[in-house]
């Protein structure tokens, strides 16, 4: 990619300060991105070279400074002056104790949106303690419902917690704050810790324990794997495929299909007679290998689909039609997402490898 796709997408024109850090941080700023924001990464001198591999990385400016140094916050002040946005996710009171917590910063530009990104959040027993996405997750539900109904808990990557409730959320909360500002004229802290974010994903199955119908134990519910027409089947060369007919229109075209005995028809919803259903469709899946299964079954009501590993995702027809994942210098980079109709994001370049004069960007943030 080139300089002249900067200030594509929806969000063209913003401008973002990011202080550098791992994890969901950097990965909400990739969106805000591809979203066409102008984001600048603010390192220390220190900084290590990047790599192509830095996907999460990408489509973004950066500087460096020693936030210790009285002249540097300074120059570091000046972007933060004319930025729109700011993230950040040191542990709570880092930035206080830099000189650029939320009251210092407000003061100097108080149309700022102040995105802090944290596990355990900016208060609570727990905001000062080292953790990661497993650990996060463990006190909301989430990862107690996660893995094989006799076996422990599965770290579901860093996805439930990390990205799904700590990214994401950070970025939903920036957007409203920044809808809110359009007619206060007013910035204000976005706090967003994934413990937060992961708990308002577990909404839905805190509604099916309030009605009764969601077990506690693993493997045991209709999104766990406990039932047997939403899971994973092994094939015959090894591999596995997924079904799931929640649907009993879709649940009766996939018996019909793969030609599941015409006795357990009806048990889809008979968890008594689960342990049979599953011990039928196992049978059958291990009958075809997985190619075969998918020129059977992909495309159908039947709600079908492969298990791919990340090394074929990229090759699949679908994903191929939808260009889901964009060479950028010989690495392929998942597309931006969502797509818009009007103002299509584009990825802005792969990570820096050089850094930018902080001069150089104050003069195009005039």
């Amino acid at each position: 990619m080139t300089s002249d796709t900067k200030g594509a997408g929806p969000l063209a024109g913003l401008r973002v300060a990011e202080f550098a850090g791992i994890g969901p941080g950097p990965f909400a700023c990739m969106l805000l991105s591809d979203m066409g924001a102008d984001v600048v990464t603010i390192d220390r001198p220190t900084r290590k070279p990047t790599d192509r591999g830095n996907v999460t990385g990408r489509g973004r400016t950066v500087v460096t400074a020693d936030l210790k140094d009285p002249s540097a916050r300074e120059t570091v002040f000046a972007l933060l002056e004319k930025a729109d946005v700011l993230v950040e996710g040191f542990r709570p009171g880092v930035m206080e104790r830099l000189g650029l917590g939320p009251d210092a910063v407000l003061a100097r530009n108080p149309r700022l949106i102040y995105g802090r990104m944290t596990g355990w959040g900016q208060h609570g027993p727990l905001a000062q303690a080292a953790g990661h996405d497993l650990n996060y997750i463990s006190i909301t539900g989430a990862a107690h419902a996660i893995g094989p109904a006799n076996g422990a808990p599965v770290p579901p990557l860093n996805l439930v917690g990390d990205y799904g409730g700590g990214s994401l959320y950070l970025l939903v909360g920036i957007l409203a704050a920044l809808h809110e500002a359009g007619s206060s004229g007013r910035g204000q802290v976005v706090d967003a810790a994934i413990t937060d974010g992961t708990i308002s994903l577990m909404a839905n199955f805190v509604g099916h324990a309030v009605r009764g119908n969601f077990r506690e134990q693993r493997g045991s519910n209709m999104l766990d794997g406990g039932a047997p027409y939403y899971g994973a089947y092994e094939t015959a060369d090894g591999r596995h495929v997924s079904i799931g007919p929640i649907e009993p229109q879709f649940f009766a075209e996939l018996c019909e299909r793969i030609g599941v005995n015409d006795g357990l028809r009806d048990a889809q919803n008979d968890r008594a007679r689960w342990p049979e259903l599953r011990a039928e469709l196992e049978h059958i899946f291990r009958g075809e290998t997985q190619a075969e299964w998918t020129r059977r079954l992909e495309g159908t009501d039947v709600c079908f689909a492969p298990i791919l590993p990340l090394s074929e995702a990229a090759r699949h027809p679908h994903n191929v039609a939808r260009q889901a994942f964009i060479d950028i210098d010989g690495v392929g980079h998942p597309a931006p997402a969502p797509r818009f109709s009007r103002t299509p994001g584009r990825i802005q370049g792969p990570a820096p490898r050089d850094v930018t004069d902080v001069d150089a960007v104050l003069e195009r943030w005039k």
